[in-house]
């Protein structure tokens, strides 16, 4: 008899339509906000005075180039002071959201579109402190050529500039 009365009580009772419905609803619910925060990555790019790994480096972003797929995240640090992230007018996808984080404040972004993002430091632009953001997926090659073609604007004007981003590019 104890046996028979823990199985009757832990037995499951019929369901309502109803409450089969809402409880449905509710672990589909779940799934899919599971599924969310497990499939994207979160990445950290640091603005910096001087590479770590080569002091003749100055002014850059570690890393200069990140390859990441639709929905990740990306947050830039303000490791050392005096720098910022933007993005480069003409390197950024069709539809995708621009960004000028301020001086010395972290910066995140979720990457929504497909794409090269050509991005800079505002104050070093001209010393060449710029970084690309590839984006993968369908329609990653829409704005190559155009990005391609930043390399003639006065924002990345320097020799240094130019040869970091045309270097990621082709890579």
């Amino acid at each position: 008899m104890g046996q028979n009365f823990v199985m009757e009580k832990y037995m499951f009772k019929k369901m309502s339509k109803r409450d089969f419905i809402a409880a449905s609803a509710a672990l589909t619910g779940s799934l899919l906000i599971s599924k969310t925060a497990m499939g994207s990555t979160k990445y950290e790019i640091l603005m910096l005075n001087k590479d770590p790994d080569n002091s003749k480096n100055k002014m850059i972003f570690s890393p200069s180039l990140l390859k990441v797929q639709v929905g990740d995240e990306v947050s830039f640090i303000p490791t050392d002071k005096g720098h910022n992230s933007a993005i480069i007018k003409g390197m950024l996808p069709a539809g995708a959201e621009k960004w000028k984080g301020k001086i010395n404040k972290q910066v995140d972004v979720v990457f929504d579109t497909p794409g090269f993002y050509g991005y800079q430091c505002t104050p070093h632009a001209n010393m060449g402190m710029i970084g690309l953001i590839v984006v993968e997926g369908d329609g990653m090659l829409d704005n190559l050529e155009e990005a391609k073609s930043v390399n003639t604007a006065t924002n990345l004007s320097t020799a240094a500039g130019r040869k970091r981003l045309i270097a990621s590019i082709l890579i």
